[in-house]
């Protein structure tokens, strides 16, 4: 069972019978907190808070002793981080008192928890039910479902640990869910004919998340049906301006569509009849790729991978074309206005100056519905630890980032994508990323799986890869060099100790072979082939 807190309430409205009698819960959607039968459960330091938010954000995966390591010394583990990690678990356990609670499963840990014993799960089975049925025209069912999930919501998520490096994309992710949770009890209180009433919270809503599209489109829309033409008119100005300023880039589309049918006074803007489907108002951002290059020539490189993945449906593709020298800006943007007329993909363009440029990568990730970030890997990709500039676009990126290094790819050359694959925290984003790219390029996918290693906690790729029916080889790592010498691609994750470690021994000695490679950092937005209703779910992953 989830409690709701009613309108006007309080977090302390929230009833302590959150799940079943006697189940411990957990709460992140907020301050980390834990409940048990007796109330609170009081949490100790730092480390060990950080240690369940961790094992929480997977809750039912595995984490990787490397991983628990590096995210809670980021990237400066000492060399007692072993021990530490396994009495911050042993900790845990006692407090929790529940030994069964944390598993020790190869290479790490993960925590077995039911949906009703994390608030997370609580809020994204709501949003789901509450898409269900909006898609079915329950909009007055769909607002009450979604005003009982954004009740769940405490405050700010992981108000506690926002000081910790590995909680901050995980951070921006949950305030990215309880947007899309907003925007979706708007649609529905549209659709209810309470458009007046709307007004001023989708003011305030704009004015804080001024990059944000459906705000702004439901803002025109609850303008227009309030009679207000002009003003709906002059908030598509506004937002226009807005994104000219701040990227260089034009608004959606749809959003110039929603301007159009205003001026038209369309009819199929206005308040439909009880009982029939009422008409959008969502401008549902295409899910995009964002190709940042380091230069004109690295351009062609990433393009040559982001063409073919912008052709499926429902994608398009964002240039984002940074300069340090306002000298070089008007050749830039000939350049880059060139490359969009040449492609027949939908595409978007940003250029302009910036003293920041992994900033404001970071910027355009996560204002548009960003999917995949490709970047052109420096040549110094292979130092540890890796470059300040890449290092804050893994760390902060909320979604996928690929570096792509290597000679450019030739899709008519080789024998398919190549994906080395060993079960680890980014590979499985590579896996995906792979499989997208095959695709796209109707191109065939190879796995390569790795060889156990127990003392190293390394699983037997072979037996991940069992259910998804795919044949698998099993090199060393200079056999594995010699295997991809025939790939048209190579796609592989980057180490789990990625801070501590660089991109790893193996994957250093593919970027020297020079064969095409991306290398790839998970985000904890879905990715590339992710189902569109998982959108609204905190990850998603190929199921292995």
């Amino acid at each position: 069972m989830v409690a709701a807190i009613v309108e006007g309430a309080g977090p302390e409205a929230v009833s302590k019978e959150y799940g079943p009698a006697g189940v411990l819960e957990f709460r992140i959607l907020g301050p980390l907190e834990v409940f048990g039968e007796q109330g609170q459960i009081r949490l100790g330091g730092a480390k060990q808070r950080a240690t369940l938010a961790i094992l929480l954000l997977s809750a039912n995966r595995v984490v990787s002793v490397d991983r628990l390591a590096d995210d809670l010394y980021a990237g400066a583990a000492p060399v007692t981080a072993l021990k530490q990690v396994q009495r911050q678990v042993s900790e845990l356990r006692k407090l929790l008192g529940s030994a069964s609670l944390i598993e020790t499963r190869s290479p790490g840990y993960t925590i077995r928890l039911v949906p009703e014993q994390l608030d997370l799960t609580a809020f994204e089975r709501l949003t789901a039910d509450a898409t269900d049925a909006l898609a079915g025209a329950e909009a007055q069912r769909a607002a009450d479902l979604l005003r009982q999930a954004l009740g769940l919501w405490r405050g700010a998520p992981l108000a506690d640990l926002t000081y910790e490096s590995f909680a901050r994309a995980p951070i921006e992710r949950l305030e990215e869910l309880r947007l899309a949770a907003l925007e979706q009890r708007i649609e529905a209180e549209l659709g209810l004919g309470r458009h007046g009433e709307l007004v001023g919270e989708l003011e305030q809503l704009v004015a804080e998340n001024p990059l944000r599209e459906r705000f702004r489109a439901q803002l025109m829309l609850a303008l227009y049906r309030s009679g207000r033409q002009a003003e709906a008119l002059e908030a598509y100005r506004q937002a226009r301006q807005t994104m000219v300023a701040d990227f260089g880039i034009e608004p959606t589309p749809a959003l110039q569509q929603l301007e159009r049918r205003i001026l038209a006074q369309e009819s199929s803007l206005d308040l439909q009849r009880p009982g029939l489907r009422p008409a959008s108002s969502s401008v549902e951002p295409d899910r995009a790729v964002l190709v940042a290059p380091a230069d004109e020539d690295g351009l062609g490189s990433l393009l040559s991978l982001a063409e073919p993945l912008a052709r499926l449906p429902g994608r398009e593709l964002i240039i984002a074309r940074l300069i340090d020298d306002e000298r070089e800006l008007e050749t830039a943007v000939a350049s880059v206005n060139a490359r969009r007329e040449a492609l027949a993909v939908n595409t978007r363009v940003a250029t302009f100056t910036t003293a920041d440029p992994p900033g404001d990568v970071l910027r355009l990730a996560s204002a548009y519905d960003v999917e995949l970030v490709l970047l052109n890997a420096p040549p110094e990709v292979d130092a540890t630890p890796l470059p300040g500039d890449l290092a804050r676009v893994l760390e902060r990126s909320p979604a996928d980032v690929g570096m792509v290094a290597g000679i450019p790819v030739a899709w008519t050359q080789g024998t398919g994508v190549f994906v080395p694959f060993g079960g680890a925290e980014h590979d499985g984003a590579a896996l995906e990323l792979g499989a997208w790219l095959a695709s796209a390029a109707t191109t065939p996918l190879r796995v390569i799986g790795t060889r156990a290693d127990p003392r190293r906690g390394q699983r037997d790729a072979s037996r991940l890869l069992a259910n998804a029916s795919l044949a698998v080889q099993r090199p060393r790592a200079q056999a594995l060099v010699e295997a991809v010498e025939v790939a048209t691609l190579v796609v592989i994750g980057v180490s789990e100790r990625w801070r501590q470690e660089g991109i790893g021994a193996v994957r250093r000695a593919l970027v020297h072979a020079r064969s095409p490679v991306v290398l790839v950092h998970a985000g904890p937005r879905p990715g590339g082939l992710a189902p569109r209703d998982t959108r609204t779910r905190f990850s998603w992953s190929l199921e292995l």
